[in-house]
């Protein structure tokens, strides 16, 4: 993978705590890299929740990597919910 930005989407099946879910642009590389490793996001699906597990290739779905569509939603700050790169 190159360093191009792409657009993800992300989602988490918590079972009966909920879901977590984003969207976000990142560098196809530094996605890539996180796949197989533990991702920490801590009590955020309410106290006591502890969600945490190792990220799987299915649980994030690049979108796109059309450049022209990702300045655009950059601009706008359209990124939403949670992104697994922050919680690595």
């Amino acid at each position: 993978m190159s360093n191009k930005k792409a657009l993800f989407r992300f989602h988490w099946d918590c079972g009966r705590m909920g879901d977590l879910e984003g969207v976000f642009v990142a560098e196809k590389s530094k996605v890539e890299s996180i796949i197989g490793t533990e991702v920490y996001f801590g009590e955020v699906l309410g106290k006591h929740s502890e969600v945490f597990g190792e990220l799987e290739k299915d649980d994030v779905e690049m979108v796109t990597d059309n450049q022209e569509f990702i300045e655009i939603f950059e601009n706008l700050n359209l990124q939403s919910g949670y992104n697994p790169l922050d919680y690595c």
